[in-house]
């Protein structure tokens, strides 16, 4: 069995590289504050804070799946897996959705129930460990700008921090109402404001893992626009079979039939390619050349144009 050879080291390797170093470091403020969140709820008895460790644990485990895409994106495919490993970002990231909504699903429990008892809170501790946290998110947040261009793994940690500062912005809140009004009905209603923001990030992370684990259209493309402009590249009289999907963040590929006019399709197959790189954003395009007297295959999804209205 032939081995696979390891992949040439490029600038994108390079870069996702860089991107590792600064997301482990990234990953180990994050995840040592969520240990000091934790602790800090249980001893100071906020809700808040230990729904802020919540929303935290989502940068922590979209951070180290980070990690992983980078480690797996420069790995070598094999004979067994010709795509590589990049789908074990989207699995993980399946997963992470499904625990946090059991995370956002006691945090909304909790949080009424304390509306009706509010137990009294540690204004003090509870604002100080807010602060921290707050320092650390913005710290991380700093790390990450510098690299967010880079990958686009980075460019969804970044997003994950800044959701989770303005989750210490609302624990600071509450710190300060209990401290100067002696408030604590402000630890639950704001644990529920952090729990609203948790949600809207776990619906929208499930959102995406399941439209790429079912092979959906990205949702930046328009399947028929993009038909539309291959009838338009000369030479091109028709388009079928036409799909394209996410294999994982950031990588999206396609697959069609063109027919064409006789003659020879070299050029047109290297136009074709450059045109979906440039307008589409599409890196990776299987294509075939058919003429029209080559016999139609049956449309296999519903999805093919043939079959839209």
């Amino acid at each position: 069995m032939e081995t696979p050879r390891t992949a040439p080291v490029n600038g994108n390797q390079v870069a996702r590289r860089q991107s590792q170093r600064v997301l482990l470091l990234a990953l180990g403020i994050t995840g040592t504050f969520l240990l000091a969140e934790v602790v800090g709820g249980i001893l100071t008895g906020s809700l808040a804070l230990l729904a802020d460790a919540g929303h935290m644990l989502t940068d922590v485990v979209a951070t180290g799946m980070a990690v992983v895409a980078a480690w797996f994106a420069i790995r070598p495919p094999t004979m067994r897996h010709s795509w590589g490993y990049y789908r074990a970002e989207v699995l993980a990231a399946l997963a992470n959705g499904l625990l946090l909504l059991g995370v956002v699903g006691y945090i909304v429990f909790e949080a009424l129930h304390r509306l009706r008892h509010p137990p009294p809170v540690l204004g003090g501790p509870m604002l100080g460990i807010a602060l921290v946290g707050l320092l650390a998110n913005l710290t991380v947040a700093l790390l990450l700008a510098r690299q967010s261009q880079r990958t686009i793994n980075v460019q969804g940690v970044l997003l994950h921090v800044l959701g989770d500062a303005l989750g210490s912005v609302g624990v600071l809140t509450a710190g300060v109402l209990i401290l100067w009004k002696g408030w604590h009905l402000a630890d639950p209603i704001a644990s529920l404001a952090i729990a609203a923001i948790l949600v809207v990030s776990v619906v929208r992370l499930l959102r995406t893992t399941t439209d790429i684990l079912l092979e959906a259209v990205p949702t930046h493309i328009d399947l028929q626009r993009v038909r539309e402009s291959l009838l338009r590249l000369p030479g091109v009289v028709g388009v079928h079979d036409l799909h394209v999907w996410t294999l994982s963040t950031g990588f999206v590929a396609m697959s069609g039939h063109l027919v064409v006019e006789r003659g020879d399709s070299k050029d047109l197959l290297v136009q074709v390619r450059e045109h979906l790189k440039h307008q589409f954003g599409i890196d990776h395009a299987t294509i075939q050349v058919e003429t029209p007297d080559f016999p139609e295959e049956p449309v296999h999804c519903v999805g093919d144009p043939r079959c839209l209205p």
